[in-house]
């Protein structure tokens, strides 16, 4: 009979997996895929990607167990993962579109990303409203979209938040300030 995976810590996750035991690593992903999956989506816009880059992820982090530290939380550090792979999309479609003269992500693509709160389908201002919280989004330096995503949508502790960007707890505390102003400030132009 296998044990109920449900009712180990990550850390014990991670070490079961290590010893051989990959059911131990389903429960992982299953815990996981979906913060880390709204993290890469709203990191990089276009859920497509999200997913591929959400399996990404997983991958190097089922290659990369060993340098997990069982004591701290694996969210954060699957996160860091998360977004070090978001940046290294980010900087391949720059190099893209140097080389093909392409354009940024459109209007269209930001539109195609699947909004699961029901309000934004329910009126044209709801939908409206959506389209300039993400074109605001969009407008913010990568250092405070990714602090304000992992803070504010993902629920995270400033201490989490701090261990997955590998930023100290008060940069945390000014970078969500900046990014809330900054976007408040977005949101406010005409």
């Amino acid at each position: 009979m296998s044990p109920d995976f449900k009712a180990f810590s990550d850390g014990e996750l991670a070490a079961l997996t290590l010893s051989g035991r990959q059911a131990a690593f389903a429960e992982i992903m299953h815990r996981h895929q979906t913060p880390i999956f709204r993290l890469v989506r709203g990191l990089v816009g276009n859920a497509d990607e999200a997913l591929d880059l959400t399996q990404d992820c997983f991958v190097s982090a089922f290659g990369h167990l060993r340098k997990y530290d069982g004591e701290r939380p694996l969210r954060a550090w699957l996160s860091r993962i998360a977004i070090n792979k978001c940046r290294d999309w980010r900087r391949r479609q720059k190099v893209r579109q140097f080389f093909t003269f392409g354009a940024a992500a459109t209007e269209q693509e930001w539109e195609a990303v699947p909004d699961d709160s029901p309000s934004a389908h329910d009126s044209a201002a709801g939908k409206l409203e959506l389209q300039r919280l993400n074109a605001a989004m969009a407008d913010l330096s990568a250092p405070l979209r990714e602090v304000l995503l992992l803070r504010t949508v993902e629920g995270m502790t400033q201490a989490e938040t701090a261990a997955a960007l590998a930023i100290s707890g008060k940069a945390v505390e000014t970078r969500l300030y900046r990014a809330r102003t900054r976007l408040a400030e977005i949101l406010a132009e005409p």
